[in-house]
């Protein structure tokens, strides 16, 4: 357990998730005036957690091993892929949801009495900014950490 603990370029992917969360509850206190701790669990929003973590980690495994080392190479690959899916199949699949419950809702006449579908989750990807915003918030908090 101890190793773990110790595992630098784990703690500031683990660090960088936990402040981009935060951020989200701050832009909603901001936004919409409420205190929303739910954002802590959830996907979406700005900035984009997953971005900031695969960054995060990446980043700390450049400075710890080597930018041409094969830990920064695979953190770096499978971080893009993250991004990607995250600006593309998640983001267009809330989009779907958000379509099914606009449907659900415009035909809720039709369902039997009582029956109440429970309505898909909307927030699922990320916009570009918002990946690039985790991104950077990433780049930023690997930085911090190693100095």
């Amino acid at each position: 357990m101890g190793d773990l603990l110790a595992n630098g370029p784990l703690l500031v992917a683990v660090a960088a998730t936990a402040i981009a969360q935060l951020i989200k509850i701050l832009i909603v206190a901001a936004t919409e005036r409420r205190f929303a701790p739910e954002r802590l669990l959830e996907t979406g929003g700005m900035p984009s957690s997953h971005s900031a973590a695969v960054t995060a980690l990446a980043i700390a495994l450049g400075i710890e091993h080597g930018w041409d080392s094969p830990w920064f190479a695979v953190a770096a690959v499978f971080g893009g892929i993250v991004m990607y899916d995250a600006t593309g199949i998640r983001r267009a699949a809330g989009m779907q949801a958000q379509m099914i419950n606009d449907l659900v809702e415009e035909l809720a006449h039709l369902f039997d009495v009582g029956f109440r579908p429970q309505a898909l989750k909307t927030l699922l990807g990320h916009t570009y900014p918002q990946v690039l915003a985790g991104a950077l918030l990433g780049v930023a908090t690997a930085t911090a950490f190693a100095f």
